[in-house]
């Protein structure tokens, strides 16, 4: 049975599984409906904007309190925060790796995260992580909630269904989901899906948000009516359970008798939700030249810098490429923001080769990047009419900060070692004369 959902992004929602369950006119009865306990999540301080002010009031079969026992540590080795020690020899440079195999062990969502990246400091509540997920398992008795930071996860292939405290979103390949900071979920692969691999951002910083669209006005991009919030469900289980918390960095386990996803009501606008990439409207050139990649951008998580982002999500969708007389791909250049990139499927228009669905680049800040060879040659000399980029959707995480290479991505085998030689043949062809052409595919003077 399909899942229903609340449009929009950043309303007040209400929702609740069973009639009456949800308080009329005020928040904390004496006494809930149904034996409930009233509780509140906040996401921002008490006293933020009202603008930037996030709560909401959760009616659920036991407060979360009788969720959480004796804590004991656990590890999650692959699972890194920021800051973390420099524990590899890889020297700076241009990276990119292929795909990383599903592990062949049973591997749930919060056993296959692997980190890429970290970035700032999480403790000051500034950066965030980069990471993949692998899975081929289910987390059925486990659950998890990470006080570090908000979780945005994006598949590149398998179905995933997300059951929060707040209700069950399920996701594919083109879709994205947004767990808040501190919300306790489980992840399991949908009916079809034996193996499910993608990416997470762990953004420690201010919350993600729609971008200021400035001169564009008040519509295309992500569009607020496309984001779906799910509303309640619950899980009445009185089994041995597991939580699993991340708090600064370190991992800690305790045992409970019961499920703690057991929320039959909720208010509020502290809550998860998903988003389908294939409705982006993205907005370009129509004219001449290449806009800058921020024009892609889903979401932001703004920094105590105006226009400097904490994290963007930008994304490379399928558009039609109409500017004139024009160098159509992402031009080369350098960067103060550092950045991450994914491939979801198809082909990014800035490389013919070698960048695969599933695999990944970093390009941190100042490191100079653009079009391979065979991209630049092909963009050079190709007919220039309209032309349709489809089938594709590449994405990017963006940051202010330098991301620093984890040892689990330095020695991956899927690093690829030749990376750099894709700019081999992007010679010298100046010869001081503005009748100087070249012919772009051979080399030769013409």
């Amino acid at each position: 049975m399909p899942l229903n959902y609340m449009p929009g992004f950043g309303n007040d929602f209400e929702t609740e599984t069973l009639p009456g369950a949800l308080p009329q006119g005020m928040n904390s009865p004496q006494r809930c409906a149904y034996g409930l306990y009233a509780e509140q999540l906040s996401g921002s301080p008490f006293t933020a904007p009202r603008g930037t002010n996030e709560r909401s009031w959760l009616y659920r079969i036991r407060p979360s309190v009788k969720h959480k026992g004796r804590f004991a540590a656990e590890e999650f080795p692959h699972w890194k925060t920021a800051p973390h020690p420099d524990e590899h020899s890889l020297a700076l440079g241009q990276l990119r790796w292929d795909p990383v195999p599903i592990p062949t062990e049973k591997t749930n969502f919060i056993q296959g995260i692997r980190t890429m990246t970290t970035a700032g400091d999480a403790l000051g509540q500034s950066g965030m992580a980069s990471h993949i997920y692998l899975v081929n398992d289910d987390m059925v008795d486990d659950y998890f909630f990470n006080a570090d930071g908000e979780m945005l996860v994006v598949p590149e292939s398998g179905s995933l269904s997300i059951f929060t405290e707040m209700g069950i979103m399920e996701i594919e390949p083109s879709e994205i989901a947004l767990i808040p900071r501190g919300m306790m979920f489980k992840v399991a692969r949908l009916a079809g899906t034996t193996e499910a691999r993608g990416y997470i951002c762990e953004n420690y910083g201010a919350k993600f948000t729609l971008p200021d669209r400035g001169p564009i006005g008040a519509n295309c991009l992500a569009n607020p009516r496309d984001f779906k919030t799910p509303v309640a469900a619950y899980e009445d289980k009185e089994t041995p359970c597991r939580v699993h918390v991340k708090w600064c960095g370190r991992f800690h386990v305790t045992e409970i008798g019961h499920s703690p996803l057991d929320v039959v009501a909720w208010h509020g606008n502290y809550a998860p939700y998903k988003y389908d990439l294939r409705t982006f409207s993205p907005v370009g050139a129509i004219l001449f030249d290449h806009p800058d990649p921020s024009i892609f951008t889903v979401m932001t998580a703004p920094s105590g810098e105006d226009g400097t982002a904490n994290v963007d999500f930008v994304i490379f969708p399928p558009r039609w490429l109409v500017a004139e007389n024009t160098f159509r791909p992402p031009w080369y250049h350098r960067n103060i923001m550092s950045e991450f990139m994914g491939l979801i499927y198809g082909q990014y228009d800035a490389k013919e080769k070698g960048f695969v669905p599933g695999g990944m680049s970093l390009h941190n800040l100042m490191l100079p990047h653009g079009p391979d060879a065979a991209g630049f040659y092909k963009a050079s000399t190709v007919p220039l009419g309209p032309v349709k980029l489809d089938h594709t959707m590449a994405f990017m995480f963006e940051t202010r900060f330098p991301q620093q290479l984890t040892k689990y991505a330095a020695e991956l085998d899927t690093l690829q070692d030749d990376y750099v030689d894709c700019w081999d043949g992007l010679d010298r062809r100046f010869d001081g004369t503005k009748e100087g052409l070249w012919n772009l595919t051979n080399g030769e003077k013409r």
